[in-house]
């Protein structure tokens, strides 16, 4: 939006919310299901109707539910495996900090309920063998049909190091240092549930300066909130995180429980759900959403796979110079390899010609979703450190869609 002057805010949750806690447990269970069967490949196990274990023909799509005291898992999984999914979440909700009955929940004593059954043979069986592969095609990377129909969307912009846009990318950083603050126990009063909120002003479609913080904690009851918290926050969260960003935020409003009190929270002060959070997991709003959530999803559902390649070749995109911002869209049919369609929107901010960005995008990049899986190395138990804090614009290693490594393939298909 060059030439325009605005407000545009995003924000992020802490792994105690709600929410987050459900994908959390849904990744998690994927983490163990994978770790699980690669254990079993690795030792040869058959069964005894032949069927051999494999990561490859893991699927998984776990969802978790939770309420006051209660915590649900359901889905689809189809795997060789034995994982004891109670156990899995009662140790997450352990590590998330869920450790006393008085702060709203409790690992040890909360219900856990499963509701586990096998993926649908309909969807199998042209995820097993694509459309592709039906129709003649000997392309081993054809063989694996995309997971669902659906439109997924990647975004990168050079607003920041990371290529993300600044209000998503602060709003994530904040929620991490207020895990830490409670976590290293620099705060003692603070409990897991928490939000954070962010408002950039740009001008002439940059941004320069932070208009409006807002932060929401879980806290012990009987804080003062405006003459202790709020002080510490500034302290111990808002300066250290925003001082290391090359960006003017010391005239901004700070908001910090603006309703007074935040002592119940957690399940007990609002239900969770797994893929209620798709906005914080993605670029908080700066770009489209094709509404396929990623949690509990192995990578055969290209509602994640697909959506984390999208970032990739956005990303290299913009690190090859192409555009100061870029967004793919792709869209895919169930059981069917290709992608149906590629565009690549720069908002005006290519270098050159879309055309030749689009050109050498799919010249680049293959977008099926046996090759997404190979390039990115996705049947790896990596997901459940994704589900907070964004899936994108973190200096992971084990995220490989950040990477920044076809600049020069775009830059030589491109001239």
């Amino acid at each position: 939006m060059p030439g325009r002057d605005f407000l545009f805010t995003s924000e992020s949750v802490t792994e105690g919310h709600p929410d987050k806690m459900c994908d959390q447990i849904s990744d998690a269970v994927l983490d163990a299901i994978l770790t699980r069967e690669a254990e079993l490949e690795a030792e040869g196990y058959v069964t005894d109707k032949g069927s051999k274990a494999s990561v490859d023909s893991v699927r998984v799509a776990c969802e978790t539910m939770t309420t006051t005291g209660l915590i649900v898992v359901a889905g689809e999984i189809r795997t060789h495996a034995y994982v004891d999914i109670p156990a899995i979440v009662r140790e997450t909700v352990k590590d998330i900090g869920y450790t006393r009955a008085k702060y709203g929940f409790d690992y040890e004593t909360c219900g856990v309920l499963t509701a586990i059954h096998e993926q649908s043979a309909d969807i199998a069986m042209g995820v097993d063998e694509a459309y592709e592969v039906k129709h003649g095609d000997t392309d081993p990377l054809d063989l694996i049909g995309a997971g669902d129909q659906g439109m997924m969307f990647g975004y990168a912009c050079n607003e920041t190091s990371q290529l993300m846009p600044m209000p998503i990318y602060l709003a994530h950083r904040l929620a991490e240092r207020l895990t830490a603050v409670r976590k290293a126990d620099v705060l003692d009063y603070l409990r897991p549930d928490g939000k954070t909120q962010v408002t950039l002003r740009y001008v002439d479609g940059k941004p320069v300066a932070v208009d409006k913080i807002l932060i929401s904690s879980q806290h012990a009851d009987g804080v003062d909130i405006e003459n202790l918290m709020k002080p510490d926050f500034i302290e111990h969260i808002i300066d250290p995180v925003l001082s290391l960003e090359n960006i003017e935020w010391k005239d901004a409003e700070i908001y910090v429980n603006p309703t007074g009190r935040f002592v119940i929270g957690g399940p007990m002060g609002d239900s969770g759900l797994t893929g209620r959070k798709i906005i914080v997991d993605t670029y908080g709003g700066m770009g489209r959403h094709g509404g396929g959530a990623f949690s509990g999803k192995d990578c055969t559902k290209v509602d994640r796979s697909a959506a984390y390649a999208a970032r990739w070749v956005a990303k290299n995109v913009v690190a090859a110079g192409l555009a100061d911002r870029c967004e793919l869209e792709l869209a895919y049919a169930i059981g069917v390899a290709h992608p149906l369609s590629v565009l690549v929107e720069t908002f005006g901010t290519e270098k050159v010609a879309v055309e030749k960005i689009e050109k050498a995008v799919l010249q680049v990049f293959d977008l099926r979703p046996g090759a997404i899986i190979r390039d990115l190395d996705l049947r790896r138990p990596i997901y459940r450190k994704t589900a907070a804090y964004g899936h994108f614009g973190r200096d992971e290693r084990d995220f490989t869609w950040e990477r920044t490594d076809r600049i020069d393939e775009l830059l030589a298909a491109a001239e």
